[in-house]
């Protein structure tokens, strides 16, 4: 029997190992020297709650699934309400679809989908995704070359959840260098506005223990080392953790404790995202691919090996 996620892609190298799925190329597992990193999926089931799957041609959520087409025609584009409770178009057009493997070697992994022109997106995209283990952790590129004859609005994204142990999260010290929130509504969680975190309770510049704090937020104005990555972790009491970096490219992050689910507090959802909610009717950070063009953007996680 084929599993739900379908065929199962390992890599392994300098002790990490991970497994990505046919179904959506997504993230199923990552270890490192037998350490649980990710909180993934079994082999027998389905990606619950996102976990693990990639956001193309959009992450999050657009208002109504309605935008208007970027060529300033007039036309306006309607997309299937994938979150119908909210009313909203969610997560993109890829994360269940079958990705074809076009290289598979011990360290690495590389999966193709071709997104064919469609109702409310009517732009075709070879999309293109290569994960790679070694001494530095997991480095993952998302890539769109847009096979269009005009420019295609794009943004992309993925949905790994963090570990630092057992959990719940509460008990771990959190880290990311966010200085600024993306306000939304209580109903539909669409933007609204913009507020600073300074001296708010998820303002985790400096790590502190994340205790309580109830986390669905998308956040920005990202601090970045010198090599332009900004890095976010969880770590437990004895000092083992999980980091997670993003590109330049990745100006946003959708940070989630799952509070709303069936399993709520036992990792913590550190999303890279080049555009945040609704991207396609504010333009904020929206990538426009113009023709036979590629736009690529990179994330990485790694563990924290603690002072034993």
């Amino acid at each position: 029997m084929l599993p739900p996620s379908g065929e199962q892609f390992r890599i392994e190298a300098a002790g990490y190992a991970a497994v990505v799925t046919e179904s959506g190329a997504a993230l199923r597992s990552l270890t490192c020297d037998g350490r649980t990193l990710v909180d993934g999926f079994a082999e027998d089931a389905m990606a619950g709650g996102g976990r693990g799957q990639l956001l193309m041609p959009w992450p999050n959520r657009i208002r109504d699934g309605r935008y208007a087409d970027p060529s300033g025609s007039g036309t306006v584009h309607q997309l299937a309400l994938t979150e119908p409770k909210r009313s909203n178009a969610s997560h993109g057009l890829a994360r269940w679809v079958a990705w074809t493997p076009a290289a598979h070697e011990s360290d690495r992994v590389a999966l193709r989908y071709r997104l064919m022109a469609q109702t409310g997106y009517p732009w075709t995209l070879d999309l293109e995704v290569t994960y790679v283990v070694g001494p530095d952790g997991l480095t993952v590129t998302q890539s769109a070359t847009n096979r269009a004859g005009s420019a295609a609005p794009y943004a992309s994204g993925a949905h790994p959840y963090l570990l630092a142990g057992t959990g719940p999260v509460d008990d771990w010290t959190f880290t990311c260098p966010a200085a600024t929130r993306l306000l939304t509504d209580d109903a539909r969680l669409l933007p609204t506005a913009r507020a600073d975190l300074t001296g708010t309770d998820l303002d985790f510049r400096e790590p502190r223990r994340l205790g309580a704090t109830v986390v669905n937020d998308a956040v920005t104005d990202l601090a970045r080392d010198s090599d332009g990555r900004a890095t976010t972790a969880v770590v437990a009491a004895d000092g083992t953790g999980t980091a997670l970096w993003v590109d330049q490219h990745h100006r946003w992050l959708q940070l989630y404790t799952a509070d709303d689910t069936a399993t709520p507090r036992v990792s913590i959802a550190v999303e890279p995202m080049t555009a945040p909610p609704d991207a396609f009717n504010s333009g904020d950070d929206l990538t426009l691919i113009e023709p036979a063009a590629t736009f690529s953007a990179s994330w990485g996680i790694f563990a924290i090996p603690g002072s034993g």
